[in-house]
């Protein structure tokens, strides 16, 4: 059985909550209004999304109007934890989420990719221990392996992601619903009490397979027909401490990465790039080219 597609997600903002499509467009840019807005860090500096502002992901973000290429970053209705409700366009947008995250912040849309100090990642401050920080980063214990971060761009360690878009790494995100079974049917019956929600995890795309265990580990390196793109499986998804945070109804939860780690060296599903566009409906499935 080729995997099937059961689920699709988009985000209109970085980190805050996204909602279900029945059909999207894959472009090398990923999905349009995909992560089409961010928060920078007036503090800090830098992009920033929910390893910096946990708040952000109990807030649900929807667009008034569908992206074009004319407007890839159109309107967004931002409803926050408490209910109350600010668009992009409000004036005192910038004010409102500065005080629902608790420290200076401002909205952005996407800018163009040439626009590179928007992107840059700030510097690390002043007499932060490196390791420290990453570990920080990524929920890892002092006798927990930091991910391998060698596959990823270079380009990542100078901007904040990639210029021109607000992904972390690469522009779709896959899940299986085996590996998210994975976890889930013997938290069910212990007394562990971890959640692994799939909010926690924010795929774009999530596949049904018969496989068990974690299936799209296997598929790293390999080319398929994803409806009528063509994706290439890049690497897989080294999570970090956003899944532990607790947003909505889940609560927080560092064993989440315990699992994690313990179980998938600290991974969960993988990152896919677009080489030919193309659209993709529930209902489809993955159909493996040669290399």
């Amino acid at each position: 059985m080729s995997p099937n597609v059961t689920q699709l997600f988009r985000y209109p903002i970085k980190s805050m909550g996204g909602h279900a499509l029945e059909e999207i467009t894959l472009t090398t840019k990923g999905i349009p209004g995909d992560r089409a807005w961010a928060l920078r860090d007036e503090e800090r500096g830098g992009i920033k999304g929910g390893k910096r502002f946990p708040e952000l992901l109990g807030m649900q973000a929807r667009f008034t109007s569908e992206p074009s290429a004319q407007s890839i970053s159109p309107e967004v209705q931002i409803t926050l934890a408490d209910g109350n409700r600010v668009s992009s366009s409000d004036h005192n947008v910038n004010t409102v989420l500065s005080a629902a995250v608790g420290a200076p912040v401002s909205l952005w849309p996407l800018l163009p990719e040439d626009q590179l100090e928007h992107y840059r990642r700030p510097p690390m401050e002043q007499g932060v221990d490196p390791e420290a920080y990453f570990r920080e980063v990524f929920a890892r214990n002092p006798d927990e392996p930091l991910p391998d971060l060698s596959a990823f761009p270079e380009e990542l360690f100078i901007y904040e992601s990639s210029p021109g878009t607000y992904f972390d790494a690469f522009p779709i995100l896959l899940m299986s619903e085996a590996s998210l079974r994975y976890f889930n049917e013997p938290m069910a019956a212990s007394d562990d009490g971890a959640q692994f929600d799939l909010r926690r995890f924010r795929p774009n795309i999530v596949v049904e397979t018969e496989e068990s265990g974690f299936p799209e580990n296997a598929w790293v390196g390999r080319r398929g027909q994803l409806g009528s793109a063509i994706v290439k499986v890049e690497v897989v998804c080294p999570r970090c401490v956003m899944t532990t945070h607790g947003f909505d109804d889940l609560p927080k939860d560092p064993k989440i990465m315990r699992h994690l780690v313990k179980e998938n060296g600290g991974n969960l599903g993988v990152y896919l790039s677009v080489e030919q566009a193309g659209s993709l409906k529930l209902g489809d499935t993955i159909h493996w080219l040669a290399s």
